[in-house]
């Protein structure tokens, strides 16, 4: 949980600087600039969690020799991966901010944030690679130490480019992948001088990629891959429409989905520990675990939900005005309210039926969630309510949200038609 708050306010601090020295048009450039960049992180996410429950399977059930397979050929993979969508980005960035309807103010700043993160996504790739071999063997504290240096370190160049020299959303950019790069670089050689615990020797000839587990982590990760890859593009599409809406609803928005962020500390941390318990206890063939470990995921979930509900409706202003000072953005916030009680309940109920589906290894129903979630709900609601029913932007609004409950309604079924028992681990 830690970690997750720690890598929550290193993605803040970005919008908060730059929103409070260079003002909504900044704190949009950012926010759009961060949405561009998530087609990479998100590809990376799923093939890392693949890689976390992968080796969490292989821990259960004691295959020591299966499990540096599979850091060897997550690392070469992945790394590899991360250079093609560099490439990518770069390339298509332009397009991707067009379609995305960023307003005219905020056109540079998104282009200039997006760049150099693209530019950095070898090191973003990096870490997360780490963190998941680290979680996939139960070990948490190393990845919240690694964060938190790049975390201060984040929040100190923040400053000194974006106050200190005025580079705006650029300098942004560049004291984020300067800290990710540090985390990047300071839990490889923690790992490389722990080879002998973790039992991988960091020769060259360890990061061959082996054929069978390539395969088996494509087969898991791409179906997760997706289903991370479908959300971000269906709310791509909602943020295009309420873009359309001018800046000062472009700023609600990019503040709204941050403060979104807040809730998914928690619920993200217990969705991360839980896929790594469910997957060990799935290797270890023990069922009985991995229902209680559902049920109190769900419920700690939602007290730390409600608890960030008060928040939020006694004090909006208070909170938005963390990002911008805004008289006008400030004024209107209170319209999101509704919108963000609505989301945190929907984290805390999503999360933990997806670490229970990625634990078990069911990529398909993953994927199949991911697309139902979002092109079936998120686009068809945010269309039905937004244009058909001319709701506006609450409509958009509402439509997103209505999207976040469908892992949980799916997830819940089949957790309790019980089909689940019988599945082979996925190694």
């Amino acid at each position: 949980m830690l970690s997750n708050l720690l890598q929550t306010v290193y993605n803040m601090v970005d919008m908060v600087v730059v929103g409070q020295f260079v003002g909504s048009a900044g704190l949009t450039a950012v926010s759009s600039g961060g949405d561009i960049m998530n087609i990479g992180t998100t590809i990376c996410m799923g093939f890392s969690s693949a890689g976390q429950i992968m080796i969490s399977q292989h821990i259960g059930r004691g295959n020591y020799d299966g499990m540096k397979k599979t850091i060897g050929t997550m690392f070469s993979f992945l790394l590899l991966l991360s250079f093609l969508i560099t490439i990518f980005g770069l390339m298509y960035r332009d397009i991707l901010i067009d379609a995305i309807h960023v307003p005219s103010e905020a056109v540079e700043g998104a282009r200039a944030y997006s760049t150099v993160c693209f530019y950095g996504m070898f090191f973003i790739f990096g870490y997360n690679i780490l963190s998941a071999i680290l979680r996939g063997m139960g070990d948490s504290k190393r990845p919240f130490v690694f964060i938190a240096v790049a975390a201060c370190l984040n929040l100190i160049l923040d400053m000194v480019f974006v106050v200190g020299l005025g580079l705006g959303p650029w300098g942004a950019a560049l004291a984020t992948v300067i800290g990710q790069s540090i985390s990047f670089i300071t839990s490889f050689i923690y790992l490389y001088y722990q080879r002998e615990f973790f039992g991988f020797d960091f020769k060259p000839r360890s990061f061959i990629i082996d054929g069978p587990t390539l395969v088996r982590l494509i087969q898991l990760g791409l179906p997760m891959a997706l289903q991370h890859s479908v959300v971000v593009f269906s709310k791509f599409f909602v943020n295009s429409f309420i873009n359309s809406y001018g800046l000062i609803m472009s700023a609600i928005n990019a503040i709204g989905s941050k403060i979104g962020f807040c809730a998914s500390v928690v619920t993200q941390a217990l969705a991360t520990a839980g896929s790594s318990m469910i997957g060990q206890n799935f290797g270890a063939v023990k069922t009985e675990r991995i229902k209680r470990i559902v049920g109190i995921s769900i419920l700690c979930g939602l007290v730390f939900t409600t608890t960030l509900s008060f928040i939020i409706i006694l004090f909006p202003e208070g909170v938005f005005g963390l990002f911008d000072r805004n008289p006008v953005v400030l004024e209107t916030s209170h319209i999101y309210i509704i919108i963000a009680v609505m989301n945190f309940t929907a984290f805390a109920l999503r999360s933990a039926m997806m670490a229970f589906i990625n634990g078990i290894g069911n990529a398909i129903l993953a994927f199949i969630i991911g697309v139902t979630d979002g092109i079936i709900g998120r686009v068809f609601l945010a269309i039905m309510l937004g244009i058909t029913f001319k709701m506006g932007i609450m409509g958009f609004w509402l439509g997103d949200v209505f999207a976040s409950f469908i892992p949980f309604i799916i997830g819940g079924i089949y957790f309790m038609i019980g089909l689940w028992e019988h599945r082979k681990p996925a190694v």
